[in-house]
């Protein structure tokens, strides 16, 4: 993606269903679990860079004994930098006592992180500072076992104010609004509602309060407790927590819009954010690996039981395509087909903008994550060129001679790397001060392949605000001295803003939303600008729960065609000799291309959640009243 997009967060929970002796004798490994947590969470990289996070808990601990171990880290480099401090506190123990390696049970007892159950997340936060405090796992500790908690989510929630309410109606006091805090306590609650009551039961049949507290562990119900704690969440979610006593969940929201898979057998239980990384990580073939169905939660508790709860009932499955389109791995064999498929679907419109002369243009694409959708556009640009070929040979067959043949086949399609990126330098754009002035070294250019009679046609991933193109790419494009530049998104107009996880908080930033404006000025009707406000106004301001998106009819007036021609004049600076023409993914192709994630928000309006349109017209409102805020 040429645009600095921020990713969303990714989860990583593991169960060792064996005891630890078992993986040491059966993979020569003391260190199993936190090695494989390492590899989950490096294989997610590309989900977070802002910070990352571990924790682990040990069972049949006994007391005084520690059972509970969390790092996190919000260092340049967060996941080298959380392992090596892990495996330093685990060396420590090491050294002291070299006798450690030859006993698993003191290793355990003694080490840090030497555990059956482990949650990991890395981070890229769309939402505060990146300061340590912001990093997952959070944690809420308590001296009864099993009300130790440990949260971490992949997730944004649009009604926090509502959830944040709900917590002091029962009394509580958070420290902080977030959406974090506000699931953490939430569950928390219930968490402490239950085994309050669980404790009183077992005191009225006998039992004494030492063996209450061990009797609670094998009743708690955590799909009870998920049921109360999550009825409101109005949001994109994959929720993933421990309790004390080794109990863990994870719950996917119930539009499926945020991605959960996992894997389970006779020795271990694992959810990611991403198919391949437990692939990879655990050496699984594609078909073992499920899908978290939408509102469900898969629970493994503490004595090894994997079970599979409704928590919720399931909304119509609105699963985020942009991560098809840019945030998994690519390594995915469903994603990198429907990436290239993406590619494929536009060679209409590409044809079109070159005027059908194929010889005469050259294709390339923007890196990284528009590599495959760039294979499925020459693969269907080879089709039109093949059917040229079929053409001319059926035209001139009366005069064919074997030279003719040879040179008609021999015509090859013209596809090179154009655009280099600079990956020393993507650390110093990120802060606004300078980003402006390093912005145009982000990419260089391979000199020496375009001809002043040639289309350069250079395929990206999405095109959110359209910076990078103008102050960059386009520029240095344009020294190559093409007839024409197309640029093309595999992704559609991006025009509203994502309020489940991706970092698009504000409309004026873009550039589809900057166009329509644009045209409405030209056009004289300022007046709808207006009218869509005080819609906003009145519903945000309203108590109904099943409020329009009046952003629709912003963009209502205009065709497709004429957003990305005004795009196209926009990223067009005077001093640009090219034609530049803009040219984006169609709606229908995308869901064509990509059928099991049918969520479109960012592109349509079609939210899938209630609290989605009071979002996007509060972002309308502070866009029209001037306000950088963002709209949650």
């Amino acid at each position: 993606m040429s645009d600095f997009l921020k990713h969303e967060c990714g989860i990583a929970l593991l169960r060792l269903l064996k005891p630890l002796s078992y993986y040491k004798e059966k993979y020569g490994n003391a260190f199993y679990g936190i090695d494989k947590m390492y590899l989950m969470l490096e294989k997610q990289h590309n989900r977070g860079q802002d910070g990352a996070g571990v924790a682990s808990i040990k069972l049949g601990m006994q007391p005084g004994e520690r059972y509970i171990s969390r790092a996190r880290s919000n260092a340049e480099s967060p996941i080298k930098d959380l392992f090596s401090s892990v495996n330093q506190s685990i060396k420590r123990r090491v050294d002291l006592n070299p006798d450690l390696l030859k006993n698993l049970d003191e290793l355990k007892k003694e080490a840090p992180f030497i555990a059956e159950v482990f949650l990991g997340h890395v981070r890229y936060g769309t939402y505060g500072e990146n300061s340590l405090e912001s990093v997952h796992p959070f944690l809420r500790q308590n001296n009864w076992k099993a009300r130790n908690l440990l949260v971490a989510g992949n997730f944004n929630l649009t009604n926090v104010d509502e959830l944040f309410q709900n917590l002091i109606d029962l009394g509580q006091h958070p420290k902080a609004k977030a959406d974090t805090v506000t699931v953490m306590e939430k569950i928390g609650h219930f968490l402490d509602e239950q085994v309050t009551e669980l404790y009183y039961d077992l005191k009225k049949d006998g039992f004494t309060k030492k063996e209450a507290s061990a009797e609670i562990a094998n009743r708690i119900s955590v799909s009870k407790i998920l049921e109360k704690s999550a009825k409101n969440w109005d949001g994109g979610y994959a929720m993933a927590g421990m309790f004390g006593h080794g109990d863990s969940f994870v719950l996917r929201d119930p539009a499926g819009i945020r991605p959960a898979y996992y894997y389970v057998d006779d020795e271990i239980a694992i959810v990611a954010s991403e198919r391949p990384v437990i692939q990879t990580v655990f050496n699984v073939p594609l078909n073992s690996v499920k899908e978290l169905n939408p509102g469900e939660a898969i629970v493994i508790k503490h004595y090894g039981e994997v079970k599979f709860h409704q928590i919720l009932e399931p909304l119509e499955k609105k699963a985020c395509s942009f991560e098809r389109i840019y945030f998994s791995r690519g390594s995915d064999a469903e994603i990198y087909e429907e990436r290239k498929e993406l590619g494929r679907l536009l060679i209409d419109q590409v044809m079109e903008a070159i005027d059908n002369d194929i010889h005469n243009t050259v294709f390339s694409y923007i890196p990284n994550t528009a590599e495959a959708s760039y294979f499925g556009m020459l693969e269907a640009a080879n089709d039109e060129l093949n059917k040229e070929k079929s053409k001319m040979i059926m035209q001139e067959k009366e005069n064919m001679t074997d030279l003719r043949i040879k040179e008609i086949l021999s015509t090859k399609l013209r596809s090179e790397k154009i655009a280099i990126k600079d990956a020393k330098l993507r650390t110093f754009i990120t802060q606004d001060n300078s980003r402006d002035d390093m912005v145009a070294h982000v990419y260089d250019v391979t000199y020496g392949v375009i001809l002043p009679t040639d289309n350069l046609v250079i395929i990206d991933d999405s095109i959110v605000r359209g910076t990078t193109l103008r102050n960059s790419i386009i520029r240095i494009l344009d020294r190559l001295n093409p007839k024409k530049i197309i640029v093309i998104s595999s992704a559609p107009q991006i025009r509203y803003i994502d309020c489940y996880g991706i970092d698009m908080a504000r409309l004026d930033q873009l550039i589809a939303f900057k166009a329509a404006e644009q045209l409405h000025r030209e056009r004289g009707t300022e007046y709808i600008i207006e009218e869509v406000y005080e819609k906003c106004k009145k519903d945000v301001a309203s108590n109904e729960i099943n409020i329009k998106n009046h952003v629709q009819e912003f963009y209502a007036t205009f065709t497709d065609e004429e957003i990305s021609a005004k795009i196209s004049e926009m990223l067009t600076e005077s001093s640009i000799n090219a034609e530049i023409q803009i040219i984006y993914q169609r709606v229908e192709n995308l869901h064509k291309a990509c059928p099991k994630n049918l969520g479109d928000w960012y592109f349509t309006g079609n939210y899938p959640t209630k609290g989605g349109n009071r979002i996007s017209n509060k972002a309308f409102i502070n866009y029209y009243e001037g306000k950088e805020d963002r709209a949650y």
